[in-house]
């Protein structure tokens, strides 16, 4: 059985994959089909987050939410237990609304312009992600 690290390091190459996947074009000049294809790539590199989040509650033994509200309230329980910073959880959670849209609507009609808002630093969110995380583990 692997280790919480060794879960985690899986889901930070997944991570990767995924955000090197993105396209390097203007969004504004992808087809519907390709602008829903990065909507996934979003949603994906959001639920990554939430999978090593729960790694880490795991190797904690602190319990993972429960309920409707559940999304939201990993991410505050993760604050709250100095998992993640206040400035990151910010960030974090326009791509859990993003992730419950994409979830919960149809896949068509996405605008490039608010998806372009959501990949712009992206990579840099990843790495703070990755320091934050990274100094629990040590």
């Amino acid at each position: 059985m692997a280790s919480y690290k060794e879960c985690i390091e899986a889901e930070y190459e997944a991570i990767e994959k995924t955000l090197a996947t993105l396209p390097q074009c203007p969004l504004s000049e992808l087809s519907s089909l390709e602008l829903s294809g990065t909507a996934i790539l979003l949603h994906n590199f959001y639920n990554g987050i939430e999978n090593i989040l729960k790694q880490i509650f795991k190797m904690r033994s602190i319990d993972l939410p429960e309920g409707p509200s559940w999304h939201q309230n990993l991410i505050t329980s993760a604050v709250q237990e100095n998992i993640l910073s206040e400035n990151l959880s910010l960030e974090i959670k326009r791509y859990m609304g993003f992730r419950h849209f994409v979830s919960h609507g149809y896949a068509i009609d996405f605008d490039p312009e608010k998806l372009t808002k959501l990949t712009n630093n992206i990579l840099e969110i990843f790495e703070k992600l990755k320091e934050e995380i990274n100094k629990i583990l040590i």
